[in-house]
């Protein structure tokens, strides 16, 4: 190879220069791959892909983050925002910076979404051995703390010479870039093999446009779906999240106007169709609405769209009751296809669902069925405006009438994010989507301490758009680092924040259990060691405010209405302060949930919990 063909650079440099030419490709439009990269910065990272990161500023737009795990999550707020088709690095130092990332890995694995991770690793020439923060294991020598991501991603690699990343980085780009096979990638990089030189192949930093394919459906498995939806009397559409990454909306929209089939959705698939379409029933199960769960359970057909049907969806199979019942999965994942024994149509969603709509021309539902799921779906209606509505101005505000306060200030643009706690079960029932991307809820991980970073990855999707991230104080004393970040890079995110002075949502799950609401307060701890006294005197708002928020607090309802409009107006970070009053307001749960219980116990609320457990999973089937 000539002189003229190679760049002598670190393994770092070249690195970041190829990560900087990478596209994705999908109906013409093309993105930035990576489109930028995040990092907390010691030992490990700093001489090595932090020199890097200066050399190339001009090309690869660097953020810096205060927690490694809240930077995945960032990172993943922003992929899924952009339907999967641009992706962020993020870069840590070696030891506990490293394995902050395993908690991010896995939500970004379990959701499948694509996020590439680059933490630092001990010397592959074991020239210092061991240097600070090893983890030395006495029989495998080549193990590091980094081996502990392999498990939560979907592709990894320790790049031991620098000629090693070529192929791996490669292989890398192709799993982010894969919709059938993304998620959390990881190459590790050893501290002195990230400084070493190399002369690369040119060829390295070419422009590289990576397509994202719409696999079309098999001809002979679309014929059998056909038949089975012609067959069916009370079919029903379960959409999940692969709707939105596909941008399938108006594609499900075509084929539930000409057949009448109903929707329902995960957490996940919400805003496949807006809340007032005539066959939107809302969410589906442990958390879904009552007119969902109703015709979920006398379904005789039920099609999977884009959903990996977690137990949540299926009411840890309880819910699809029908005798007969078969399913009928639409996956661009084969594995995820074949759940529940159903039929496949493995192929993109839109394709497929663009197939389906033609092969079914001039076939639709029975009236009756139509006009069945249409009053059930008006009753709903009632009931959601009922729990959203706060009739006095200078009442404390229920948790529902927080959604309720938002739901009448933002737009269909507006992006409102959470991942955990009671608001989930709130905003699955309650929150009246107006558009696809307006809904992001994270519930394949669930994971505590998500919705501060993400909304500023959303933020950075979608410059200009109000994204609000709703938290409850909880959640909140989990991750509030990024707040900082926010400040920092100038990125007008809005954080509702609802004090209810514990872990309301396992709270009442450890009361239908029969653990008596054990450790979920946050409150003095009383003479007979049972956390039953006053709350804490802990002041979140405050805190907020100290890592640079403009606050405002709520205590009433009309005082909660004039801080959240002024919030969506805000230009930079802004956070609302409110504390609710407890008493339940939102619909209870119209499906079970399987969380096993104490067989025997001395105590009669976990003798009372067993009762009605083993009545309930008498209700579980095997779908074969």
């Amino acid at each position: 190879m000539s002189a003229a063909a190679t760049r002598r650079l670190t393994t770092a440099q070249a690195l970041v220069r190829f990560l900087a030419a990478q596209y994705t490709e999908r109906d013409g439009v093309r993105r930035r791959l990576i489109s930028g990269t995040w990092g907390v910065f010691g030992h490990g990272n700093v001489a090595g892909l932090g020199q890097a990161l200066v050399e190339y500023a001009d090309v690869m737009p660097y953020h810096q983050g205060r927690n490694e795990q809240a930077m995945v999550h960032a990172a993943v707020g922003h992929a899924r925002h952009l339907n999967r088709l641009s992706a962020q690095a993020v870069t840590t130092s070696i030891g506990p910076g490293a394995t902050n990332l395993v908690t991010g890995a896995a939500l970004a694995t379990i959701n499948r979404l694509p996020v590439l991770l680059l933490p630092g690793d001990y010397f592959a020439s074991h020239a210092a051995d061991p240097l600070l923060q090893q983890l030395e294991h006495p029989i495998e020598a080549d193990v590091s703390v980094n081996d502990t991501l392999r498990p939560v991603s979907r592709y990894f690699d320790r790049i031991t010479r620098p000629e090693a990343l070529i192929p791996s980085a490669l292989h890398a780009m192709r799993v982010l870039a894969d919709p059938a096979d993304t998620g959390a990638v990881t190459l590790a990089l050893p501290q002195d093999v990230q400084a070493e030189a190399y002369d690369w192949p040119e060829a390295f930093f070419a422009d590289r446009v990576w397509r994202v394919r719409r696999p079309a459906p098999d001809p002979v498995e679309l014929a059998e779906a056909v038949r089975a939806i012609r067959a069916a009397g009370r079919p029903l559409i379960v959409a999940g999240g692969g709707v939105h990454h596909s941008e399938a909306e108006q594609a499900l929209k075509a084929l539930v106007d000409a057949t009448g089939i109903p929707v329902a959705a995960t957490q996940a698939g919400k805003g496949a169709l807006r809340h007032d379409h005539p066959a939107d029933l809302g969410g589906i199960g442990h958390t879904g609405t009552a007119v969902a769960d109703s015709l979920a359970r006398t379904a005789d057909l039920v099609i999977g769209v884009g959903t990996r049907y977690s137990d949540f969806t299926t009411a840890s199979g309880t819910l699809f009751q029908h005798p007969g019942v078969r399913f009928l999965n639409l996956n661009i994942t084969a594995f995820d296809a074949h759940k529940l024994a159903a039929r496949t149509l493995v192929c993109d969603a839109r394709a497929g669902l663009t197939a389906l709509t033609e092969a079914l021309s001039g076939h639709r539902v029975d009236a009756s069925y139509e006009s069945d799921y249409r009053a059930g779906k008006a009753r709903w209606d009632e009931t959601v405006a009922a729990a959203l509505r706060a009739d006095d101005d200078s009442a404390v505000p229920t948790q529902t009438q927080v959604l309720g306060a938002l739901d009448a200030v933002v737009g269909d643009e507006d992006v409102v994010i959470n991942a955990a706690g009671s608001l989930p079960g709130d905003l699955h029932k309650l929150w009246r989507a107006r558009s696809p991307r307006q809904y992001h809820l994270e519930y394949g991980y669930s994971c505590m301490g998500y919705e501060i970073p993400a909304a500023l990855g959303v933020q950075q999707a979608a410059p200009g758009t109000p994204v609000w991230a709703l938290v409850g104080d909880g959640t909140y004393l989990m991750n509030p680092t990024e707040i900082v970040t926010a400040v920092q890079e100038n990125l007008p995110v809005k954080l509702v924040l609802v004090q209810n002075h514990g872990y309301a949502s396992i709270g009442g799950l450890s009361e239908s259990v029969g653990a008596e609401r054990f450790g979920t307060a946050y409150r003095h701890r009383a003479a007979d060691g049972a956390f039953t006294g006053a709350p804490l005197p802990v002041d979140l708002a405050a805190n907020a405010a100290s890592l640079g928020m403009d606050v405002r607090r709520a205590k009433t309802v009309g005082e909660l209405r004039e801080a959240l409009v002024a919030a969506r107006a805000a230009t930079r970070p802004t956070c609302v302060y409110v504390e609710t009053d407890p008493t339940p307001t939102a619909p209870p749960a119209e499906a079970w949930w399987d969380v096993p219980v104490a067989e025997v116990s001395g105590r009669e609320a976990a003798t009372d919990a067993r009762a009605r457990y083993e009545r309930a999973v008498a209700d579980r089937r095997r779908h074969l």
